[in-house]
């Protein structure tokens, strides 16, 4: 395979990885907002709200990683932790730019982010023994 064509799968892998992640806490955010288990948006969530959302978003984020390691034409480790460090970027921007406001507990946002690399791992890891696990399992380091 040429390099321009794995960076390119490198690249697509990562994105479709990140973006799964973000769609399905997003999505659930969404739903849980409809059925009124949390506020209508631009109101601030309990503290309970919040551990609910932090561990779906801790799912997410190592299923994201998953995804991505899954994608990637090689290294799949070292393409799940990109993501999370994608993540982890966010997550301290995130953090950053909401930290003077009264949207959520400070908490939270540290918490997503010194999660963010753990959870790559993890759903790297996950991905790597399942293709041990296989037989015949693409197993590229």
């Amino acid at each position: 395979m040429s390099e321009s064509r794995r960076l390119g799968r490198s690249v697509v892998a990562v994105f479709v990885g990140v973006l799964v992640g973000a769609a399905l806490s997003l999505g659930v955010d969404e739903v849980l907002h409809m059925m009124g288990i949390y506020p209508p948006w631009g109101e601030r969530m309990s503290d309970g709200l919040f551990v609910l959302a932090t561990a779906y978003r801790l799912v997410f984020s190592v299923l994201g990683c998953y995804v991505i390691a899954r994608l990637a034409p090689n290294r799949p480790m070292a393409h799940a932790l990109v993501g999370g460090a994608i993540g982890l970027v966010l997550s301290v921007a995130g953090a950053v730019a909401t930290w003077n406001l009264d949207i959520g507990p400070h908490w939270y946002s540290v918490l997503l982010a010194v999660t963010a690399l753990p959870c790559a791992w993890v759903g790297g890891w996950l991905w790597l023994n399942r293709m041990k696990a296989q037989p015949t399992g693409r197993l590229a380091t």
